[in-house]
């Protein structure tokens, strides 16, 4: 998800201000997560339980059709909540559903209770059909959704998306692979074997949607406090524009007597130095720290360090600035960036230098590490043979010198320190001087989904512990594929892998797919983040996790 993963970031959202697997955890939740009866409540403190956060990114919008943004992903898990919730070893968690689905022989049909006592934060009782509408507006084309193509894995999905009438749209969705069995019972009839569909439906784009609510909003919908609802821990009560959102206890949750957090005030922060003073002046409670500010805090036990599955990179536009359509043009500038010597210098946090586009951690679909089965598929840095790629790609282009790009980023410290990184390189490696535009989280993504950009630095995160999270973004067409970067050969492989059942043949396929993306540079990863927090040592059960979102305050007590 863009890390916002898209950060998010991810989401996932995702990124420093945009997306973000692996388990990272800064505390153990008191209660068990997603016990069906609910768990011993935790032990009562005499402290408020409120929290202070400093938060880099502005949700962009938290409507959960629309949404790619980690930040946005990360509120929104807060105030709403899938039929399952991911716990602190990052596995997923009986939620608005009371138990793990039944599951047919051929691991196409689950079977889901609900919960008799889920509601929404005003009270009126989850259903099936607030699944099955919300599953329905994602993949409704008007409603223009970048992540409709997971929910077309739901049998029928892809007619949905590719209806062009109104009359064929309609039939499509009445045709869908969801049903209500009851108000309490959802069926839903996937298009192939998904071995980690339940996972999935934790994430946000598979949230339920009360249609009442979407209606009546009409275009503001998840765009202003009093435009979103949800039927999650807390309810969003306040969001300041660019400021301050405030999330307050949701006294209906089904799992309330669970839930000892109060309030949490998440300030928007975008310079460290400003969010360390917070921290250190006790206005908040948790914040990103840099490299430098690290130091300050080696072995104290604030630290809490937050390993994750989001990979950083430069996408291309293909298309729309031809010299980034030759091959050996993408593969000098992605050549010429000492991605070792960037991690060191921008952040020494923890963050590994990439060596192909799955972060290091990410299971291969097989029972191994992506990574490890998969080796060093990029190419390392070479500032000579960057060069003379870029010589001869310039010559097969009918160039005598690259046009002057912009490089789009997340206005953040991190980012512009990173444009300043990657900038320096191309002009001391290859003698090319591009321009750094740095802007508002928002409209980077906007951007970005407008395939408006000459080249952008982007984060994402995995939404779920696979390959595919990160590989199928770069199929010709695909929503996610900004830069419109094709080929034939990566297309077939990936597309192979979405409907082959034997594991071992699935992940050697991924494998193939990724060596033939970084042989093209479709897109140049830089590197894998680990984020730097500072967290109270008093606050307890709060879940940093490696995907999906930034935080989870569900199991937060304050001591």
């Amino acid at each position: 998800m863009k890390a916002t993963k898209w950060v998010t970031t991810a989401v996932a959202l995702t990124l420093m201000g945009s997306v973000a697997i692996g388990c990272s955890k800064t505390g153990e939740p008191s209660a068990s997560p997603g016990d069906a009866k609910g768990s011993a409540a935790p032990a009562t403190s005499n402290k408020p339980q409120e929290i202070k956060i400093n938060f880099s990114a502005e949700p962009p919008i938290m409507d959960t059709s629309k949404n790619t943004a980690n930040a946005a992903s990360t509120i929104m898990n807060a105030f709403n909540e899938g039929l399952y919730r991911t716990d602190k070893d990052g596995k997923a968690t009986p939620a608005l559903a009371k138990d793990f689905p039944k599951v047919s022989p051929d691991g196409l049909t689950y079977t889901i209770d609900i919960r008799d006592n889920a509601t929404w934060s005003d009270g009126q009782p989850v259903k099936a059909q607030d699944f099955i509408y919300s599953y329905k507006r994602t993949l409704d084309p008007n409603t223009k959704a970048q992540y409709s193509f997971m929910v077309a894995w739901i049998k029928g999905g892809e007619a949905v998306t590719k209806a062009k009438t109104p009359e064929a749209i309609k039939a499509a969705q009445d045709a869908l692979g969801v049903k209500a069995i009851s108000d309490k019972q959802l069926e839903i009839k996937l298009e192939k074997p998904i071995g980690f569909f339940t996972q999935l439906l934790a994430f946000n784009t598979f949230f339920p949607q009360r249609e009442d609510v979407v209606t009546k909003a009409g275009d503001k919908y998840g765009a202003e406090v009093d435009k979103v609802i949800g039927a999650g821990p807390f309810i969003l009560s306040k969001w300041d524009h660019g400021q301050t959102l405030e999330l307050v206890k949701n006294e209906k949750y089904w799992d309330a007597a669970n839930v000892k957090l109060t309030k949490a005030t998440i300030n928007i922060v975008k310079d460290p130095n400003t969010g360390l003073n917070l921290y250190e002046t006790d206005a908040a409670d948790l914040t990103i720290i840099t490299r430098d500010q690290l130091k300050l805090y080696a072995g104290k036990p604030d630290n809490a360090a937050k390993p994750e599955l989001v990979n950083s990179y430069l996408m291309y536009q293909t298309k729309k600035v031809p010299a980034l359509g030759n091959k050996k043009i993408r593969q000098a500038l992605g050549m010429a960036i000492d991605r070792q010597a960037y991690v060191d210098t921008v952040f020494a946090n923890g963050s590994v230098a990439s060596k192909g586009l799955v972060p290091g951690g990410t299971s291969d679909g097989a029972g191994g590490e992506f990574r490890k089965t998969a080796g060093d598929t990029q190419a390392p840095f070479d500032a000579a043979k960057a060069k003379q790629l870029l010589a001869e790609g310039l010559k097969e282009a009918g160039l005598t010198a690259l046009p002057k790009m912009k490089i789009n980023a997340d206005d953040t410290d991190s980012a512009k320190k990173s444009l300043e990184f990657i900038l320096a390189q191309w002009q001391q490696n290859l003698g090319y001087v591009a321009e750094a535009n740095p802007l508002p989280h928002a409209l980077r993504v906007e951007l970005g989904s407008k395939h408006d950009f000459d080249i952008t630095l982007a984060l994402w995160g995995a939404d779920y512990n696979d390959p595919m999270t990160f590989l199928d973004m770069w199929i010709t067409g695909g929503e996610f594929d900004e830069g419109d970067y094709s080929n034939p050969q990566y297309d077939a492989l990936i597309k192979s892998a979405q409907t082959e059942v034997d594991a071992t043949k699935r992940s050697k396929a991924m494998v193939d797919a990724e060596k033939i993306l970084m042989d093209d540079q479709g897109v140049t990863p830089l590197y894998f983040r680990t984020t730097a927090y500072l967290k109270k040592p008093n606050i307890e059960g709060l879940i940093l996790p490696p995907f999906g979102k930034e935080w989870e305050l569900k199991w937060v007590t304050v001591k």
